[in-house]
């Protein structure tokens, strides 16, 4: 764990030490790499975000600048994320690696994105555990491209220019931004999961009701037809 927070703490301290150009394609490039790459596991791109809005603050790159960078990033990440997803999603559960990541989640965060379809999108955008996960899952439940892209796009726009002008107000403060978003990240992420528990354990639920329902007629219809064969 000391070892991650140095990692990270060095990428922040790298990325501010940046301005014009190499600024704003590392801007581009975290959240671009979020999700089709899963960097998002090792370095959240919102951080990334909020670091270019520091640097706006400090007249190093144009705050409009950042912003079209971060929105770029986050949707092109995305759409390639989703056709990972679409293409390998399945192989890649299916390997060594993927078998890190329980298959019941998985089935989990597939039925969410299914009965939330693009606003699942929408929300995985600012969920820090989901981010990097959502758009391949959504590629492998088969949502329609058009679909996702729209979702994507809206939350990508809404993401960057958050976290932008939070890096920029908060200026020099910007470690305290950063954490209350990964923590509000998380609690999102959390709410999320429990809402996919609530509908399996309600699906669950319905399907015993059914079968118990089943098991009362059968016996009164087995009754019916002996009664008519005795006849």
């Amino acid at each position: 764990m000391v070892l991650y927070y140095r990692d990270v703490s060095f990428v922040t301290n790298t990325l501010l030490s940046l301005h014009g150009t190499l600024a704003l394609l590392a801007i581009f490039i975290f959240p671009a790499l979020e999700s089709s790459v899963f960097l998002g596991f090792i370095f959240p791109g919102e951080t990334a975000v909020i670091l270019g809005g520091v640097l706006a603050y400090e007249h190093r790159i144009p705050l409009a600048a950042a912003m079209a960078v971060a929105i770029a990033g986050a949707v092109i990440g995305d759409s390639v994320g989703y056709w990972v997803g679409r293409e390998f999603g399945r192989r890649i559960l299916d390997s060594r690696s993927g078998r890190l990541i329980k298959k019941e989640h998985v089935r989990a965060a597939e039925d969410f994105i299914a009965r939330r379809g693009g606003f699942g999108v929408f929300l995985g955008r600012f969920a820090a555990a989901l981010r990097a996960i959502i758009p391949g899952l959504a590629g492998m439940s088969h949502m329609r491209y058009r679909t996702f892209l729209i979702f994507n796009i809206l939350g990508g726009v809404a993401w960057a220019v958050a976290f932008t002008v939070a890096g920029y107000l908060a200026g020099a403060s910007f470690r305290t931004v950063e954490s209350v978003a990964g923590k509000a990240g998380y609690a999102l992420a959390a709410l999320l999961a429990l809402a996919v528990v609530a509908v399996v354990l309600l699906r669950r639920r319905k399907a015993g009701r059914t079968q118990q329902a089943l098991a009362v007629d059968e016996p009164a219809g087995t009754l019916e037809a002996n009664g008519a064969e005795e006849i």
